[in-house]
């Protein structure tokens, strides 16, 4: 056992494991005995206690949010509400999709007011600031809409990078799903977060956006959230986000 990581009137690792959905009390047993799990960076052994207010508990890596006080929600954002738990000028905005909780949330980045899809609600102070802090380089991805039919070249231009306004911007993966006579739905994976900067590079390149949609953060998918709606960010999915920004 190692000392540093026991806590002796804390409680038995492998039920930490099991309430959070890691298998019977067993299965969790057979996960530290094979080195699966290490608790405040350390491997542990069979008998190991720990505090679940303050350990950091990882299994193959992926953290274990055992504070249950922490709340991570996604938001299928709409068009047409602002990224804000409280617009001064009254225009619709997030307080609506956190109304119900208890906790007081707060969004993780923003999408402007007309782009739609996924953006993440949270009470975790250090988690949203890592999420947002540009040297974890968090991969976003949206799929956008422009005018016109997008060439082959068109990618190869976003993937060496454009020069805009406030400096280079390049996307890491671009591809084009449809093409249409008047328009094309293009997507575009990216790690920065500046200002309408999907909107912006792609303008730039001469097709500018009708309809955008972030569907991915990290390793959150939108998936088939339907707008106005949430869902609660859990387990390996949460477990893997924080790890992503080393927690």
């Amino acid at each position: 056992m190692t000392p540093d990581a026991h806590t002796p009137d804390g409680v038995r690792l492998q039920k930490v494991l099991a309430a959070a959905g890691y298998g019977s009390r067993r299965a969790c047993e057979q996960l530290i005995v094979d080195g699966r799990v290490t608790v405040d960076g350390r491997r542990v052994e069979l008998g190991t206690r720990v505090d679940p207010a303050t350990a950091v508990v990882h299994v193959d890596g992926v953290r274990l949010q055992l504070d249950d006080t922490k709340v991570t929600i996604a938001l299928h954002k709409p068009a047409g509400v602002v990224s804000s738990m409280h617009d001064e000028q009254g225009r619709p905005d997030l307080s609506q999709y956190a109304a119900e909780r208890d906790e007081r949330l707060f969004h993780v980045g923003r999408l402007d007011e007309q782009t739609e899809g996924l953006l993440l609600l949270t009470n975790d102070g250090e988690l949203a600031h890592r999420l947002t802090h540009p040297s974890y380089e968090i991969p976003k991805t949206y799929v956008a809409t422009v005018r016109g039919q997008v060439p082959r070249s068109l990618g190869r231009a976003l993937l060496d990078g454009v020069e805009l306004e406030d400096g280079p911007a390049r996307a890491d993966r671009f591809t084009v799903l449809e093409t249409l006579p008047t328009e094309s739905v293009v997507e575009i994976e990216l790690h920065e977060g500046r200002n309408r900067i999907v909107r912006r590079m792609l303008e730039h390149v001469g097709h500018p956006v009708t309809r955008l949609v972030r569907t991915r953060f990290g390793n959150v998918r939108l998936g088939r959230l339907k707008p106005g709606h949430t869902r609660v960010v859990e387990g390996t999915e949460l477990g893997t986000l924080m790890s992503s920004v080393d927690l």
